[in-house]
């Protein structure tokens, strides 16, 4: 049976999307290159980051999605959206790799009259210089004539439960008026309000702008975080004051790094001005790490102990709290730097029952108190819900917390 939609990737973009159209009754395929992650779906087990849950499967399965192994089946869809992962390369620039594939692929079986939208994350220009040529040199098919083309970022915040994917705004860009209605139709389907973007290289750069604003304002406040600390002030109380004010100012908090799937983009691989500020910012807190292994080392000194052989529990290793994904977190990094240094890392997160670190399995305490007690530091890398921050400082020897959530000043504020 013909479905209304395909969804080309199952990952952190594409399972939101189609979760939210198979809420919506919409008739949906799903297909991803990973066979494993389609009979993963099919046999009813979500994904491991904890992206999706069972429940939440079992819900979408019911209300009109399928995976489809067969790609011929994209060729039978009114709408196909391109969620494939686009990571960061070596020299910085997206790896569209994945993306290309899914073009090709679809081109291969592009009927006319279908509206094609990428989601991924992209380089202003991406869709137009990009994908459009693969789909037509796939297709025969022209963009803008015989069929719809527009980019629409994913918007995904996972565990928000105030802004979910009905609830945030989509912005959206077309090759043309035309294909820009045609996506707000689809669109106007599944969520509450839908922002027209003058083409697609606006709504490129709207991502661009949203995600460079949380990277350039984090690396704000760790630069602070480091400025509070040898000045001897307490930077958490800066915020508390900072963020009364009810205008001109927002709130951001420092931490060990910065994580996630929303990676800093720079335009310099195009012909383009990069961003000097996004560079900076990018080099800040790519630092932070390090900054913790310094902060570490000096508080083990202080209590009169060597990194070597110190014993080392790290609380907290997913890149956000409540959740089991491990994307770009900080922890890996320092949990390494550790290891190299002598020590002997263990950790703690109940929502990461495994954990490997350069391929190598850490170890994992299963008592937090007791091992807490045992370390001769520990380090609060991520604040889930269950941990008990008052407990968790009476029984830790030394405690650095790199959230500054820990109450009653009876811990080391990064």
């Amino acid at each position: 049976m013909p479905a209304d939609l395909a969804v080309i990737g199952l990952g952190h973009f594409g399972l939101p999307l189609a979760q939210a159209a198979a809420a919506a009754g919409i008739e949906t395929v799903g297909h991803d290159t990973d066979p494993r992650v389609l009979a993963e779906l099919r046999a009813g087990r979500p994904p491991v980051d904890g992206s999706l849950t069972a429940a939440e499967l079992r819900r979408m399965l019911s209300g009109g999605f399928r995976t489809a192994t067969d790609p011929a089946e994209l060729g039978r869809v009114r709408t196909a959206v391109i969620c494939a992962p686009t990571p960061l390369g070596a020299d910085r620039a997206l790896d569209l790799t994945a993306v290309a594939d899914a073009a090709r692929m679809l081109a291969a079986r592009l009927r006319p009259h279908t509206t094609v939208i990428l989601e991924s994350a992209a380089h202003p220009g991406t869709t137009e210089d990009f994908l459009r040529p693969l789909l037509e040199a796939g297709s025969g098919l022209r963009a803008g004539r015989d069929f719809h083309l527009a980019y629409s970022a994913s918007r995904i915040d996972p565990g928000n439960r105030a802004h979910g994917f009905a609830t945030t705004p989509k912005v959206i860009g077309g090759l043309t008026p035309a294909c820009t209605e045609s996506a707000a139709a689809f669109y106007g389907r599944i969520t509450d309000k839908v922002v027209r973007a003058r083409g697609t290289r606006e709504a490129e750069m709207a991502k661009l702008l949203e995600t460079n604003y949380r990277q350039v304002n984090i690396a704000l406040v760790n630069e602070m975080a480091v400025l509070c600390h040898d000045m001897g002030v307490d930077l958490w109380d800066v915020i508390r004051c900072a963020e009364t004010k009810p205008f001109g100012f927002q709130p951001f908090r420092p931490g060990p790094g910065v994580g996630g799937h929303g990676v800093p983009l720079d335009p310099t691989p195009l012909p383009y001005t990069g961003l000097r500020m996004v560079g900076l910012a990018r080099e800040i807190n790519a630092h932070m790490p390090q900054y913790v292994i310094q902060r570490s080392t000096t508080l083990l000194n202080e209590h009169g102990k060597s990194a070597r052989g110190a014993r080392v529990l790290l609380l907290g290793v997913t890149y956000k709290p409540d959740l089991a994904d491990l994307e770009g977190s900080p922890a890996a990094e320092i949990a390494g730097r550790l290891i190299d240094l002598g020590a002997a890392v263990s950790y703690h997160d109940p929502h990461v029952p495994d954990w490997r670190v350069r391929d190598q399995p850490v170890p994992r305490a299963d008592s937090l108190y007791e091992a807490a007690a045992h370390a001769d530091l520990t380090v609060l890398l991520q604040h889930h819900r269950t941990y008990d921050l008052q407990g968790l400082s009476v029984k830790a020897q030394l405690l650095l917390d790199t959230r500054g959530v820990t109450p009653g000043g009876a811990a080391h504020r990064l």
